[in-house]
């Protein structure tokens, strides 16, 4: 019989309790040197290495690890430098100024890594002169050795790469061409160093548009297998199918195809013959992206069914680990839900139960797996019934009716200025709710701490000149986490933190049953903001698609019922701020993007329930109630007609780090509801100057109408400091006095 070999694709890099956020923040802050940040990751490396290596992995992965994100460690290693950084050595203080911008120039723009919450840094081909800089996988994958890992090393492939990047005069197939020599020698030194597979990341080759580089990906790898290389690769796929018969004419070792978000194509393509036998195939069944355990029993069946078309399998998580927490060691959950949940430690260990029940004859494991999997499929999480159609899912008037009643209502000055809602999380601020939440501290004296502090911002806000305030969520670790801990159906955990980008982690809830809403969730800080001042403040909430983006879900409903779920209770709050007097409600769907099918097939049926989701949240509001929604990170022409359809008055978006790109998706539009285009990028600690404010305000004004204009940075301020939030708010709000001031002497 068949050996079954298991491996992994990438393994979280946060730690247990965020180890890698911390030693590089504190790096950042000047709290030790450089020597001793390498140090402290070397550690870290080494502890995830010698922790796969317990679950019996044929092979482990290095490459994956990183100092910020794996494409940005791509663009350095070939030398896709972004022009205005250019000239500098590139080492690790290069790398962090192109992801984080410095005093002088922008850093460069972060993108949703395919349908997930991670974000990458987009290279950069503008004057790039391409060549290979210090060849940090070889090392990696010799230190891998030097602890007798029986190591893999992981590189995203030149198509994924150059799809991934922006810029530059050439064509995309110049691109490849001239990063396929760089690449050889990186994979030959690698070779030569031991490596008995390299395993190359192409997810590239999983969207419907990866027809039109069929022939630069036939090319590129017809040039790696003429140089020998080829029966060391292992092209790997997830998030989606792939044209199997496409990838199987490819002169590589393996396939590796993702076999859990595939719609089963995948299985589809190999049972019509599609794949060589003689290939080593890289089976993804154990799900890469979501906390649930599998259900092992259909996981040996799907395992028995390959291997009649495999004579090599190895099986493996469906996509990297990154996605997921480190482990359930360190949790306290209820055992009826823990049962159910499975972290990057736990589905190694599924995948070593299935290797030695199929290699070893040892059913031990998969046993008791297979019966904590059946105790909590016998539970019943579904016990509320919903009326979903006696929620309206249109506002009683159209937008121009509405902006009359509003602008009646708040009388806002020409080009309103305003903020996404959240502002610094001092450390003070961290200490006190991490003290409240460990009774360290009484409920009185943390309530008394967040007045002050929104008292405190309420008044920076309107010394700097802001014309619509907010309360500052200072109560809130995270924006979908805060939701979840206060919602019926969520729980949150304690250590389930996965990295976003760079340095911020995020810990999403997980969905395990019906969603309802029991009690106001934001009124009360709201309302006390709203009482310290007579400018307006918005009633501050995420959205039913982001917060089902941004949790892990529950799988036992289709999607859409549990997005509407989310939605009822969102309108719930809604209705319940309204009711107090709010005059400006902000539901934000900066996920909604993220979420969008990678196939266009299934796009159009996505957006209909993401709309249809925002409708029922927030159309039972009056005219007069003005409903704001906040998106970033995204790339907007696929969506920007379903973006006009959310109907809400006012939209801010994300642009700074695009440089202006968007723009161009309204050339294509007549957006006549009111919107702001995000005029600084927050993620960077550089302020921005007036001149560039103003560039950006009156480009914007190119495309849209003043009336409709807000201006706002292009997301929230949580995790700046308060020094940066002051200075760069003073900036915007001097350039929009000028820009009204202008405006007013050239109508005299």
């Amino acid at each position: 019989m068949m050996t079954i070999k298991t491996s992994n694709l990438g393994f979280p890099r946060l730690g247990r309790k965020r180890e890698w956020k911390k030693a590089i923040e504190g790096y950042w802050s000047n709290k030790y040197d450089l020597e001793t940040l390498h140090q402290q990751l070397t550690d870290l490396h080494k502890e995830n290495l010698l922790l796969q290596k317990n679950y019996n992995l044929s092979s482990i992965p290095v490459g994956d690890f990183s100092l910020y994100d794996h494409i940005l460690d791509t663009s350095l290693l070939f030398n896709i430098i972004p022009e205005r950084f250019q000239g500098k050595d590139v080492d690790d203080d290069l790398l962090f100024d192109i992801a984080r911008g410095n005093k002088e120039h922008v850093a460069s723009a972060l993108i949703k890594w395919f349908n997930t919450n991670y974000h990458y840094i987009v290279p950069e081909w503008d004057h790039a002169e391409p060549k290979l800089n210090k060849n940090v996988l070889l090392e990696r994958f010799n230190y891998a050795q030097s602890l007798n890992i029986n190591a893999h090393p992981v590189i995203v492939g030149p198509i994924t790469f150059v799809k991934l990047s922006k810029g530059g005069t050439q064509s995309f197939e110049e691109k490849v061409n001239t990063l396929l020599p760089l690449y050889k020698e990186v994979l030959q030194s690698l070779v030569d160093a031991g490596a008995e597979y390299i395993q190359i990341d192409e997810p590239a080759l999983v969207t419907d548009d990866s027809s039109e580089y069929e022939t630069i990906t036939q090319a590129a790898y017809d040039y790696f297998a003429e140089t020998g290389l080829g029966e060391h690769l292992v092209i790997q796929t997830y998030f989606e199918r792939v044209n199997l018969k496409f990838l199987n004419g490819l002169p590589v070792k393996g396939l590796g195809l993702d076999f859990v978000h595939d719609n089963g194509f995948n299985l589809q393509q190999i049972k019509a013959g599609d794949l060589d036998s003689s290939k080593t195939l890289h089976a993804g069944i154990i799900d890469g992206r979501n906390v649930w355990a599998a259900d092992i029993e259909a996981k040996k069946e799907l395992i028995e069914t390959l291997q009649t078309y495999s004579n090599d399998l190895v099986i493996q998580p469906s996509s990297s680990l990154l996605h997921v927490p480190v482990s359930l060691d360190d949790e306290t959950l209820d055992t009826s839900i823990a049962e159910g949940l499975s972290f990057a430690t736990e589905k190694l260990d599924e995948l070593d139960a299935l290797r030695r029940l199929f290699n070893d004859s040892d059913d031990s494991k998969y046993n008791e797996l297979k019966a904590r999997y059946e105790r909590f499929q016998n539970q019943s999480f579904k016990n509320l019934e919903y009326d979903f159609d006696s929620v309206r899912t249109s506002r009683q008037s159209a937008f121009k009716e509405r902006k009359k009643a509003q602008d009646a209502r708040l009388n806002l000055p020409d080009l309103p200025t305003t903020t996404i809602g959240s502002f610094p999380q001092s450390q003070e601020v961290r200490k006190y709710r991490a003290d409240w939440k460990n009774s360290r501290i009484t409920d009185a004296a943390y309530k008394d701490f967040l007045k002050n502090e929104i008292a405190r911002w309420i008044k920076i806000q309107e010394d700097i000149g802001l014309d619509v305030l907010v309360h500052g969520e200072f109560e809130r670790n995270d924006m979908v986490e805060f939701f979840g801990e206060k919602l019926q159906g969520f729980l949150v955990t304690k250590y389930g933190w996965v990295q976003s980008y760079g340095s911020r982690a995020v810990k999403p809830p997980v969905i395990y049953g019906d969603v309802k809403w029991t009690e106001p969730l934001t009124v009360k800080e709201t309302l006390y903001a709203q009482s310290l001042t007579d400018k307006p403040v918005k009633g501050m909430l995420t959205g039913p698609v982001t917060i089902l983006n941004w949790s892990f879900e529950r799988v036992d409903l289709p999607r859409e019922d549990v997005q509407d779920q989310i939605a009822l209770a969102i309108n719930e709050e809604v209705l319940a701020l309204e009711n107090e007097g709010i005059q400006i409600i902000q539901v934000d769907e900066p996920a909604l993007r993220e979420g969008l099918p990678l196939r266009s097939e299934y796009h159009a049926d996505y957006l209909d329930k993401a709309v249809r989701s925002f409708k029922l949240s927030t159309s039972s509001v009056a005219d007069e109630t003005q409903i704001h929604t906040h998106m970033c990170y995204s790339q907007f022409g696929q969506i920007i007609h379903a973006i006009y359809d959310l109907d809400a008055d006012v939209i801010s978006i994300e642009t700074s780090r695009s440089h202006g790109d968007l723009i161009q998706d309204f050339e294509d539009i007549t957006y006549d509801l009111g919107i702001g285009l995000g005029v600084y990028d927050i993620h960077s600690p550089r302020i921005p100057t007036e001149s560039e404010i103003t560039e950006a305000i009156n480009r914007a004004l190119q495309e849209i109408d003043r009336s409709l204009f807000w201006v706002n940075p292009d997301c929230g301020l949580k995790t700046r400091k308060e020094d940066e939030v002051k200075e760069a708010l003073s900036v915007l709000v001097n350039s929009v006095d000028k820009l009204r001031k202008s405006t007013n002497t050239a109508t005299v």
